[in-house]
């Protein structure tokens, strides 16, 4: 079954920035996801690393409906099917297998994979996945390496994410196949312990002008 790009185009292209949060404290989860959606930002990664992470997705998605709430870091069908249940409206994978093309074939949520060799690129191409995460960016090459790619594969498109930043954010967004970019730097986690949540609004604000 070829990806649910219906589902997933408009949030990759909705916003240049998707915040990827990780959360030791669900009770932050709320006020962090209505600060990044005042911001501009209202697609929102919540990544599955920490035991806090399911209850955070669980009460942005029934507290702060204005937000688009996904899941990060998903490595296994266990996994994409607890993000689901909790209320993710999307999901996100470092990479893709047999097992998780079952899952997201079986589900109305959208999968947004990782891809970052030619091989992993063609596999998924395979599956039907053309709108695929890159990650670790920085690590795997950077915005040279990335724009290398858009000649062989021309109708992919890619979110980098990993060592993205308010720096570099723009050598990604400017070339051809890429749709946004996933960082951390919109919500840092001093802001966050500090309860700063205008700090995070201005951060979003300038993120999601950012092309």
């Amino acid at each position: 079954m070829p990806q649910k790009t219906e589902a997933l185009l408009p949030i990759m292209t909705g916003q240049p920035v998707i915040p990827v949060i990780v959360l030791d404290d669900a009770g932050d989860a709320v006020p962090l996801a209505k600060a990044l959606v005042a911001g501009g930002l209202p697609a929102i990664e919540i990544t599955l690393r920490t035991d806090a992470a399911l209850e955070s997705i669980r009460r942005v998605a029934a507290e702060v409906p204005e937000a688009l709430v996904g899941a990060g870091t998903i490595l296994n069908a266990g996994q994409f099917e607890e993000a689901v249940d909790a209320g993710s409206k999307f999901i996100v994978s470092p990479g893709l297998t047999p097992e998780l093309v079952d899952a997201a074939q079986g589900s109305p949520v959208p999968l947004l994979p990782g891809a970052v060799t030619s091989s992993e690129i063609m596999a998924a191409l395979e599956d039907g996945y053309s709108l695929l995460k890159f990650f670790p960016a920085e690590q795997a090459g950077g915005a040279a390496y990335l724009k290398s790619l858009s000649s062989p594969f021309g109708g992919v498109n890619f979110c980098p994410t990993g060592g993205v930043s308010a720096k570099n954010a723009s050598d990604y967004l400017s070339l051809p196949n890429v749709l946004c970019v996933g960082g951390s730097w919109v919500a840092p986690k001093d802001a966050v312990a500090a309860g700063d949540w205008d700090r995070i609004v201005a951060l979003a604000k300038d993120a999601a002008t950012l092309k």
